[in-house]
């Protein structure tokens, strides 16, 4: 993925968002909500994971960094991210 591609999921995610305001606004249904949020997240996730490897692809394999600092704080941002 490229930022473009980051850019368009973001964005299909921040529409999401706004569904789910809408939903609460108009009294939806909690299991849809629920079901929405459960898709916001698998979304963000999703993305979550895809610019990790690509950190990991281009940054620690191809940068000429101090790879076990390089490592340890890519291991505290999965933490966070899960």
């Amino acid at each position: 993925m490229d930022k473009k591609d980051y850019l368009v999921a973001l964005r299909r995610i921040e529409g999401q968002v706004r569904g789910l305001q809408r939903m609460i606004e108009e009294d939806r249904d909690c299991k849809e909500i629920i079901s929405q949020i459960a898709a916001v997240r698998s979304a963000l996730k999703r993305v979550g994971i895809l610019l990790i490897e690509n950190y990991t692809k281009k940054c620690l394999v191809e940068g000429d960094k101090d790879l076990e600092n390089e490592i340890s704080e890519l291991l505290r941002d999965l933490q966070s991210l899960f």
